[in-house]
């Protein structure tokens, strides 16, 4: 077989199980929306209990769902990037992935009570 046959044979093979691998990378890239989904669905729903416990703690901060959900979400951020550039760890645990963003988000309030002063 001549090279320019041998070269159209492997193109002409390599469209013919393209269909197939569309498929699994539509697949993957449907996979990867859903994971980020989920995952953005998960710091809403922690971001508020982390928000609305930081602001029974700090009293007389509650400003409604939406601000606890953005207040508990920016504390874990600001854990997140604060806390392992002080040295500071909480482990593994379950309470300890409640702790940190906790503390965030105590930190964050009380910030945003000195500045509304």
């Amino acid at each position: 077989m001549r090279p320019t046959l041998k070269c159209l044979s492997i193109a002409v093979a390599a469209m013919a199980a393209s269909p197939g691998l569309a498929q699994e990378q539509v697949a993957e890239a449907i996979g990867t929306g859903m994971g980020m989904v989920i995952g953005l669905t998960i710091a809403i729903v922690v971001g508020a209990i982390v928000g609305w416990l930081a602001s029974l703690i700090v009293k007389g901060s509650g400003s409604g769902l939406l601000t606890d959900i953005l207040i508990g979400i920016g504390g874990s951020i600001l854990a997140s990037f604060l806390f392992p550039a002080i040295g500071l760890t909480f482990g593994g645990s379950p309470i300890a992935a409640i702790l940190s963003p906790l503390l965030g988000a105590i930190i964050l309030l009380l910030v945003i009570k000195l500045v509304r002063r």
